[in-house]
Parts: C-alpha cells; sequence; structure tokens
C-alpha cells in the first residue's frame, strides 16, 4: 500500500510540476526614416589654396574656411545628427586628408580643434561646427614645387 501511496503522490506532484501558464503577446509600432538633407544643396565644395611658397607650408598659415550649409526637413522625432568625413588620412595626421603629394596633407578643423577622419561628431544641425581647412607637411621634409589636389567627402546623418 505503501507503493501506491507513493505513484499517487508522485503522479499528483508531477500534474502540478507540468502545468503550463500561457499568455499571448503582441509586439507593434511605427517606423520612421529619418527626415532627408543635403549638404551644400547638393553641390561640391572647393577650396583653391592658389599659389604657395613650398617653404610656407606650416599648419598655420593659408588656412581657409570651410562653407558649408545642411539643409533638413522638419520631423517630430528626436534623431542626432553626425557629421562625418570620409577620407584616407596622411601617415603623420589622422585629420589631414592625404594629397597628392606624399608629403603634403590637408587638415581639417572643427572650431579650432582637430577634426579626426572618419568619425562622426555629434552635431546640432541647426548650428553645425566652423570647419576650416590648412595645408600640412609631415616633420622634417621639403616639398617640391607641383600641383596638388586633395578629396573627402563631407556626410550628415540621422541615427
Amino acid at each position: 500500500m505503501k507503493l501506491k501511496q507513493q505513484f499517487a503522490l508522485f503522479a499528483v506532484c508531477a500534474i502540478g510540476f507540468c502545468a503550463n501558464a500561457m499568455a499571448n503577446l503582441t509586439f507593434s509600432g511605427t517606423l520612421r526614416a529619418p527626415p532627408p538633407c543635403t549638404i551644400n544643396s547638393g553641390a561640391n565644395i572647393a577650396v583653391n589654396f592658389g599659389e604657395m611658397g613650398v617653404n610656407t607650408v606650416d599648419g598655420v598659415k593659408h588656412r581657409k574656411r570651410l562653407d558649408y550649409t545642411i539643409t533638413c526637413t522638419a520631423s517630430t522625432l528626436p534623431w542626432n545628427m553626425y557629421l562625418t568625413v570620409t577620407a584616407i588620412a596622411t601617415s603623420f595626421d589622422t585629420s589631414a586628408v592625404q594629397s597628392t603629394v606624399p608629403d603634403l596633407g590637408i587638415k581639417i578643423l572643427r572650431n579650432n580643434l582637430p577634426f579626426v577622419l572618419n568619425t562622426k561628431l555629434s552635431i546640432n544641425p541647426a548650428s553645425p561646427p566652423e570647419l576650416e581647412v590648412v595645408p600640412v607637411k609631415k616633420s622634417g621634409t621639403t616639398l617640391s614645387e607641383g600641383n596638388f589636389t586633395a578629396t573627402a567627402v563631407l556626410v550628415a546623418h540621422y541615427e
């Protein structure tokens, strides 16, 4: 009789532990895309340094403001905007765009601070940072005469 009682007790306990509780889950929401933005109305931004002496490239002289605008359509969501300068950096300065001359770069500054290339910077689109550019050379090198170019892409995006 004891064995039957133990079995009955086991059966009652097993049924109690195996009982399942269930609930239905429903998920919903609305996906929104960030508002479209343009930089400089889609036009290229060109900075011409003109003629410079090979011995005057010092990271200070020839500094120029980078004039640009960011225009976005209105949005009801609180998006975070980021600015990135995408380019190949020089081997001697992570804030300088490599030019066609090996030891010459174009350093980008934001509000007088180096703007590290290929990194995103959180900005307020209503008052974007002031950007400036200045030619720089690798320390200890002598530049040769000749034309140069350097290119980068300025990207504003929301997250």
